[in-house]
């Protein structure tokens, strides 16, 4: 790992995992904008979903079981999720 530059220090945890080392710098692939250090776990989940928040919104309603969780719609009548 490099030494951080003057003025800037090196974060301790990450934003996403606290316990994790941060050692990945994070960066927007269409501006090239830095957006922070993440773990090496962090970083590859956030480059393979394409930086799109929806993969993750969808990623966390599946984890919480929210993605197949069905609707009552009448006595005995379920509605599935689109």
């Amino acid at each position: 790992m490099r030494a951080a530059a003057p003025g800037w220090s090196r974060p301790r945890a990450t934003v996403i995992c606290p316990d994790a080392p941060p050692e990945h710098v994070d960066h927007c692939h269409k501006t090239g904008r830095v957006r922070g250090v993440l773990c090496f776990n962090c970083d590859s989940a956030i480059g393979t979903s394409r930086d799109d928040p929806d993969v993750g919104r969808r990623a966390v309603a599946y984890l919480e079981g929210n993605l197949w969780k069905p609707t009552l719609v009448a006595p005995g009548v379920y509605q599935l999720p689109s």
